[in-house]
């Protein structure tokens, strides 16, 4: 092996200190400790650097402790914070990176040759724009930080003079501070003499205390030729003493010393908040706010905030260079954390509170309850045992409806409530049923209406209730109540025993006389099943058989009674009845009064249309008859046929009556009158004539104005005939317009079919007067035109259209679409006027 080569030995000499082999066995005194592994020696091996391995061999490697999270928050304090002293320190140190120590000399580049003086001007270093900037800013910034430190300097030697100017102010100046004290130290120094100035025999000690100037940090004494601050001497400190304190300095001191007057002038240094007073500020802010946290995640480290109010008071606060801006955040965070603790406190207090409240209330009620369950029960119990001795005297056959409706209604008097809600009705009507029918077996409720009215009566109460109404309206409901049950399977069987097999309608008084004495013991559907399963089928049987000209009790007698009980159910009997009357009436005569007698009592029952329709029909056109063969005659005058006819001014329509007194009256009335007063009469006996007839008129045909007129007119013939005048025949003028009217109306139903034959379809045509022809009065005209009758028929309609007769031909006028319609066999075709004509024609062709 050659000697360059290293051999590496393998021992234990380099790993005990002091290694001694005696007798074959190592004797040591500490084990050395070897040298650690490195990453390094792991990734490159024998490669790696081994400047510092003896460095790394002798540390030990330290246990990386973790962080134990339970521990309180401690805050690290950061020092006095001085914005513009760190802004400062950064643009140096950026200064200091931007320009590394360079040498002049060994420098080759921008314009700047190898081996240049050290004397060279400065502004050759870095002579580029970019340097340029660099050089200046840094120059700027030393200058300002010296402008900076005089300015410190001259405020501290200001401050100093004004403090050396309030000690040695003279004349009272001196230990002007005592003032805010006893001045003791003035007296003592009074006593011994002193006088004021300088200390001494002759005043020449020291006025102004030494100065203490602060040495920059790490600066020894006389370092860079840096001067001690002197003493100045009491010459000096006179002369440079103004006569009179300036009122900025005075001021400036007075501020700068106001922190201790404010401090000694406190009485409670710190004031504290309670939870109350707090609370009461709250709510006197407003409504309550429920605050949630925020956490703040955007710096380095989590903040938990309660609001968003300040959440960058910490940036705003270093700003503003506030003092520790780090310490007021937390304390601040930590008040609104405290306040919002209390807060929480408080409603979580007040919601217990409240919640102790219900519960309260809640316990009363369900004590409440449980006493009403109590009594509930013992009343049950109550209600069992009698009816248990109930069912005994039952099983026994001693009970009676007395002593049941004394048990009842004992219950029913102490247990109010129970007995509605047990519904022990149902129960006393299972007891008392089997002794009702026992009792009311072969009753006649005819022959003796009242009997069991009082035993029934008691029981209504009990059975139905006070103030308890009956809801369903049919016997065979299963909701009745317990009284209507009762009521229908005693009564109802014997009433309609009586009524269908004794019972006649002829004769309601029985029948009437019942219902009026139970009116108020049966319940409506009880009164109801009555008259519709046992009186209408009756009553109904009786008109159907009845014979007006035979039967001699008139049928009102024996119907009107049941009005009030049955109404509109006697629709169907008044159809049956005016049948019959109109059959009857064809062969009466007006001399026959019994007409009247039947007729007049149904005016008000019948309603106006076919009352109106009956009189119309089978009434008026006799009485016309009657007055068209009345004879006035004031010589031998007879007014049986007169006084026929106004029998039935109350019962016939009034326009009826009116107009048949026009028509066949009044006309022969005045014509007599007429004669009779250009004959010369004797007044007296016309105006007593005209009196009498004026009697013999109704009050309500006199209220009538066409009455009226007509009587008016036969005065006026009257006056004129006493006053000597011509008296004018009655009717002639009538007569004379009359034809004059005829003769227009011809004339002009003559233009209006000859504008109707041009256009048919036209909406509207004009006639002499100006005034708008409508389709159905175009029709009309060409029906007078060619002498056809043109009629609406009554009740007949198609489509909502009024059927009309033009001549034989059935036709239906649409005046909104202005077209005519006319039926042919089955079906309405459109036609024209020449068409209706032909229709017409081939109509009468087929009937011949």
């Amino acid at each position: 092996m050659d000697d360059y080569q290293e051999m590496e030995r393998f021992g234990m000499e380099n790993d005990y200190e002091d290694l001694q082999w005696i007798g074959g066995e190592a004797y040591y005194r500490n084990r050395k400790s070897k040298r650690v592994q490195t990453k390094d020696d792991a990734l490159y091996g024998s490669f790696a650097d081994s400047d510092d391995d003896e460095d790394d061999g002798s540390r030990k490697r330290r246990k990386e402790r973790k962080a134990d999270f339970t521990k309180p928050v401690s805050f690290v304090s950061t020092g006095v914070v001085v914005p513009n002293q760190e802004a400062e320190n950064d643009l140096k140190q950026q200064s200091d990176d931007s320009m590394p120590d360079i040498d002049p000399a060994a420098t080759s580049g921008f314009n700047h040759p190898i081996g240049n003086d050290d004397e060279e001007d400065d502004s050759s270093f870095l002579p580029s724009a970019f340097g340029k900037k660099i050089k200046e800013g840094a120059e700027r910034r030393h200058k300002e930080k010296e402008k900076m430190k005089l300015q410190q300097q001259s405020s501290r030697s200001q401050r100093d003079l004004e403090s050396k100017g309030a000690i040695s102010g003279g004349d009272g100046d001196l230990g002007a501070f005592e003032k805010h004290t006893k001045g003791i130290g003035m007296k003592m120094l009074a006593k011994m003499g002193y006088k004021g100035g300088g200390l001494g025999k002759n005043q020449q000690g020291i006025l102004a205390p030494i100065e203490a100037k602060l040495r920059p940090k790490n600066m020894g004494m006389g370092f860079n030729d840096y001067k001690e601050t002197k003493q100045p001497s009491v010459q000096e400190l006179d002369e440079e003493k103004p006569k009179k304190q300036l009122p900025a300095a005075t001021a400036t001191t007075k501020k700068r010393n106001s922190w201790k007057k404010m401090v000694a002038g406190r009485t409670n240094k710190e004031r504290y908040i309670s939870a109350k007073e707090l609370l009461a500020k709250k709510e006197e802010e407003g409504a309550e706010v429920f605050v949630q946290k925020v956490v703040d995640m955007r710096g380095p480290q989590v903040r938990v905030l309660t609001n968003l109010e300040n959440l960058n008071a910490e940036e705003k606060a270093r700003e503003e260079n506030v003092p520790m801006p780090e310490l007021q955040h937390n304390l601040r965070l930590i008040l609104d954390m405290a306040e919002l603790d209390i807060q929480k406190i408080d409603r979580d207090l007040r919601n217990e509170r409240e919640t102790a409240i219900s519960l309260n209330q809640e316990k009363e009620r369900l004590q409440a309850e449980v006493t009403m369950q109590k009594q509930h029960l013992d009343s049950l119990d109550d209600i069992t045992t009698v009816l248990d001795r109930l069912g005994e005297e039952k099983a026994m056959g001693i009970l009676t409806l007395d002593s049941l409706a004394k048990g009842f209604s004992d219950l029913q008097r102490r247990y109010a409530d129970d007995y509605k809600l047990c519904n022990l009705a149902c129960i006393a009507c299972s007891f008392a049923l089997p002794l009702f029918i026992r009792m009311f077996q072969g009753w006649d409720p005819l022959r003796n209406p009242s009997h069991g009215m009082d035993v029934v009566s008691t029981w209504k109460a009990l059975l139905h209730g006070e103030g308890e109404y009956e809801r369903c309206l049919d016997i065979w409901d299963s909701s009745m109540s317990p009284y209507t049950q009762l009521v229908s399977e005693v009564v109802v069987p014997a009433v309609r025993i009586a009524g269908v097999n004794t019972w006649q309608p002829k004769d309601p008084e029985p029948m009437l006389r019942f219902l009026e004495s139970w009116e108020k013991l049966l319940p409506a559907p009880v009164l109801n099943s009555i008259l519709d399963m046992v009186v209408f089928p009756k009553l109904k049987e009786a008109v159907d058989f009845w014979e007006p000209h035979r039967d001699t009790v008139p049928i009102h007698v024996w119907v009107h009674p049941w009005l009030p009980l049955l109404g509109h159910k006697l629709e169907e009997v008044y159809h049956t009845i005016r049948y019959k009357l109109s059959n009857v009436l064809g062969a009466w005569h007006p001399s026959d009064g019994s007409a009247y007698t039947i007729l007049s009592p149904w005016k008000k029952v019948f309603d106006s249309a076919s009352w109106e329709q009956l009189m119309h029909r089978f009434i008026v056109p006799k009485l016309q008859l009657v007055l068209q063969d009345f004879q006035v005659n004031p010589a031998d005058q007879r007014l049986d046929q007169f006084n026929w006819v106004m029998s039935w001014a109350s019962a016939i329509p009034i326009h009826l009556m009116v107009d048949m007194l026009e028509k066949f009256f009044f006309p022969k009335w005045l014509h007599v009158l007429y004669h009779w007063l250009i004959s010369n009469p004797n007044f007296e006996e016309v105006l007593n004539w005209y009196k009498g007839w004026k009697e013999l008129i109704s009050e309500e045909l006199h209220a009538n104005e066409s009455i009226r007129y007509q009587l008016n007119c036969g005065l006026d013939m009257m006056n004129r005939a006493v006053e000597g005048m011509e008296v004018v025949q009655p009717g002639l003028k009538e007569n004379i317009s009359y034809l004059r009217v005829l003769e227009q109306r011809q004339f002009e139903a003559q233009q209006k079919a000859a504008a109707a034959h041009a256009n048919l379809g036209g909406t509207a045509h004009m006639d002499g007067g100006g005034h708008e022809m409508t389709l159905k009065d175009v029709i009309e005209a060409h029906a007078q035109q060619n002498g056809l009758l043109f009629r609406p028929k009554p009740t007949r309609t198609h489509n909502g259209h009024q059927i009309y007769g033009f001549g034989n031909v059935s036709i239906i006028v649409d005046s909104l679409n202005q077209k005519v319609y006319a039926q042919t066999e089955d079906t309405w075709s459109l036609v024209s006027l020449e068409k209706l004509l032909d229709l017409h024609n081939t109509s009468l062709t087929r009937r011949r």
